[in-house]
Formats: structure tokens, C-alpha cells, sequence
């Protein structure tokens, strides 16, 4: 399932959304993953939650392996390297944390695979791009700033490519000031994968949303 990082890369930035989702049931994130998956968003980031997380993971990359190799799954929640090593063993084709770590950055650039870690101020933006992190993760996306976060650090630093996650909802008005900032993607979770569809396994319903959220950013990113 390796794939090239600028594939991965690339993929994520087209489609604008990253899901983000856990489950311990391997059948319920095999059900959220493939709509998601149908619905335009196939990069889909499994949170490192939960007792057995990875052998969940594990479980789910094996299945889509075979069943659906155009899914391209990463992991998220990922604070150190022993952890990130595992889920890279595990088939995981990109990795996004909470905080930026060097260790987890230079093992990543090791296997080639990217790392989006999560920067609250410049100066971790500008030390995660320093160890090779082409996309930052903006986090708490709506505590640290929000759009006029990424507005300001974009002026002194253009080349910055930022995924808020957090404080993203799937709504033109919610999502219009954040592309417009200049973000290149966001990650969502329960804005997107809500607990509603989750109860009633209304995958045909994610599947839509999901449809209709992907549809909503290429919009907005057209005007």
C-alpha cells in the first residue's frame, strides 16, 4: 500500500477534506472509510485512539489492500516515534499529530511518507518546514486564530501549505473563510462523520455528505 509522498500529497490537497476517524470495530471503520472513500475524500486520517488502535488499523489497510487500493490511508494523533513506526509498518501513507516532533519528522522523511504536524505559532511552523513537513497541521484550528491566523502567517511566509483541524464545519459559511485565507485543506471529524449517521449506519448518508462537502471546497476554490 506504500505509496510516492507527492502522490499522497497531492491527493490530499485536491480533495480538501481529510476525514478524521476513529472506531474499534474494524467493520464500522471499513462501512465510514469506503463512503467516504465513494464520496471524493479517499485520503482518510484513522485516529491513534483506543486500546488496540493499531491492530484496528492494521486490520482496516489489510481489507481496503485488497478491497479498494485507491484508498489511501494515514494516522493521525501521532505525538512519538515508536508509535509513528508502528502504523508506518501498519501501511499508513502519511502522518498527522497534535504537536511537531523532529524524531517523528525525520523518521518520516526516512520512508519518504509525510508528516503534518500540528503548530500553533510561526515559530513551529517554521521549524516543522526546516524537517521537511510540506503541510502543517494549524491545531486547535479555531482556538489558535482561525482564518486570520493563516492570513497573517501566509503574508511573511507564502509558501506555507496549512490544514486546520478543529473549528471546521462543513457549511460554505464555515468553510468560504478558510480557503479564502489560503488554507489547502482541512481535517474533520465529527463536523463531517456525525454521530447521528454513526448510530443508524447510514453509510449511504455519509457517503452523500461526505459528496456534498468535497463538491462545496472545489466550488468555493473555483470562484
Amino acid at each position: 500500500m506504500a505509496r510516492d509522498r507527492l502522490f499522497t500529497l497531492n491527493a490530499m490537497m485536491d480533495q480538501g477534506v481529510i476525514p478524521v476517524f476513529y472506531h474499534a470495530d474494524p467493520a464500522v471503520c471499513v462501512g465510514v472509510i469506503q463512503a467516504c472513500a465513494n464520496g471524493g475524500a479517499k485520503c482518510v486520517e484513522f485516529t491513534h485512539r483506543g486500546d488496540f488502535a493499531a491492530e484496528v488499523f492494521l486490520e482496516v489497510t489489510q481489507h481496503f489492500a485488497k478491497a479498494d487500493p485507491t484508498v489511501v490511508m494515514g494516522v493521525g494523533s501521532i505525538v512519538d516515534a515508536p508509535t509513528a513506526a508502528l502504523y508506518l509498518a501498519n501501511g499508513a501513507n502519511f502522518v498527522v499529530g497534535p504537536l511537531l516532533n523532529p524524531e517523528v519528522a525525520r523518521l518520516c522523511n526516512r520512508r519518504m511518507i509525510p508528516y503534518s504536524p500540528g503548530c500553533a505559532t510561526p515559530s513551529e511552523i517554521g521549524q516543522a518546514h526546516e524537517l521537511g513537513c510540506e503541510i502543517v497541521k494549524m491545531f486547535p484550528g479555531g482556538s489558535v486564530g482561525g482564518p486570520d491566523f493563516v492570513k497573517a502567517v501566509l503574508g511573511p511566509m507564502p509558501w506555507t501549505r496549512i490544514m486546520p483541524t478543529g473549528g471546521v464545519d462543513v457549511t460554505e459559511e464555515s468553510l468560504k473563510p478558510w480557503f479564502d485565507a489560503g488554507i489547502v485543506a482541512c481535517g474533520m471529524g465529527s463536523n463531517l462523520i456525525t454521530k447521528a449517521l454513526l448510530d443508524a449506519g447510514d453509510y449511504a448518508g455519509l457517503e452523500a455528505r461526505v459528496a456534498e462537502t468535497v463538491a462545496r471546497v472545489r466550488a468555493i476554490r473555483g470562484r
